[in-house]
């Protein structure tokens, strides 16, 4: 069984593979963005993804994608290959490791770091068939399904991944609450959580094990998400579980208006304060995948990377002002394979323009942006991981 993005991804891969890959030329003449990143004691990385032969999907299969990756990127995370949807998607007894296995042997033979993005990924629609019509008898059958899965990832990858997003999405956005799940339901949510970080730390002591979710800077209807994650991360702390790193996703969108000056103005402010709230606590912070979402901007491509790139350099240089924050992934650097084109489709048709390179691999004035922020960012933190 396919998630959606799977079957996304797979519906781009059909189309990519009838056009033929432009050639991807590395830039000897400048600094890779992970060069860049180093500077301030940070890393640089990308979602990739495995595709079986005869499909590109922007994948370590293509050539020209994997060159790009190895020129700008230092480390790596899985799109979709650690997540439920294809390691469990046989049922409850069985693993399947194949596909992670592939981009983890690549990132090896490249010295590529490797994240585990996610040992679980909370709302109900996205988990494998199986789980989601499972109806548990008690909290131990529950719970020894969960701790099952982390001890048989963490065992077999221990040392080869050195990041985990343990459990990501666990806040309702519109109530700011733990998602009420099959799971969570047998368990309890505050139970759910301290048990997946706890199984964690237990297998893999010296991986940072981070809670991923996409509370957006944007403000308005993602004000009661943040207040619930922050209210998470202080129940962490009070409980003694062992949470490092604040992941924030960083799927920003352009503003509607495109007023994006006035729009930063705006959120700059709130989204601050909610930073300083994670890192008082003692949390360090990771962008974790990072795009930007174009799809109400002009039609026109000069105006749009120039409202893309202005608007990801204000959104970066804020995040990069804080020595906690480690790496930054882009989730995707090329457009000709961002997940947005299915996931949020432009009206006019054309391709959306949120990855640092175009759809024959050249560089947008969003790479310039990301490569600017990392000039002036401030040193990142001893002992964030990076």
């Amino acid at each position: 069984m396919l998630s959606r993005r799977e079957m996304l991804a797979a519906t781009s891969a059909a189309a990519a593979v009838a056009v033929a890959s432009p050639a991807f030329t590395r830039n000897p003449g400048g600094d890779s963005l992970d060069g860049l990143a180093r500077r301030s004691g940070r890393g640089f990385g990308s979602a990739a993804m495995w595709a079986p032969p005869g499909m590109d999907a922007g994948s370590i299969n293509n050539p020209n994608y994997a060159t790009l990756l190895e020129w700008e990127c230092s480390i790596l995370v899985p799109e979709n290959q650690l997540k439920w949807q294809w390691v469990r998607r046989g049922g409850p007894d069985s693993f399947d490791f194949r596909a992670f296995d592939a981009i983890l042997a690549y990132a090896e033979s490249k010295g590529f770091k490797m994240r585990g993005h996610t040992l679980f990924w909370t709302p109900t629609k996205w988990y494998p068939k199986w789980l989601a019509e499972r109806q548990f008898h008690s909290a131990a059958e529950a719970e020894q399904l969960l701790v099952n899965h982390v001890q048989t990832v963490c065992r077999r990858y221990r040392g080869k991944i050195y990041s985990y997003d343990v459990v990501n999405e666990a806040i309702q956005p519109e109530t700011g609450v733990i998602r009420d799940t099959n799971v969570t339901k047998a368990i309890g949510g505050e139970q759910f959580l301290d048990l997946m970080f706890h199984t964690a730390r237990a297998e893999d002591p010296t991986a940072e094990l981070v809670y991923n979710d996409y509370m957006g800077w944007e403000t308005g209807q993602n004000n009661t998400h943040a207040a619930g994650v922050l209210k998470l991360l202080e129940g962490f702390r009070k409980r003694g579980t062992p949470v490092d790193t604040l992941g924030v996703q960083s799927h920003i969108k352009l503003p509607k208006d495109g007023r994006v000056a006035d729009a930063v103005q705006a959120i700059e402010g709130p989204w601050r304060s909610f930073l300083d709230a994670v890192v008082s606590m003692g949390y360090k912070l990771k962008i974790t995948e990072f795009d930007v979402n174009d799809q109400d901007a002009p039609t026109d491509i000069a105006i749009r990377d120039r409202m893309v790139a202005n608007y990801a350099r204000a959104y970066l240089e804020l995040m990069l002002s804080y020595p906690q924050l480690n790496d930054m992934l882009c989730w995707g650097m090329c457009d000709r394979y961002s997940w947005l084109n299915g996931f949020a489709p432009r009206h006019d048709g054309t391709r959306e323009r949120g990855t640092p390179y175009d759809v024959d691999f050249r560089p947008k004035l969003l790479r310039d942006a990301i490569a600017a922020a990392f000039v002036s960012a401030k040193p990142s933190q001893p002992g964030a991981k990076a």
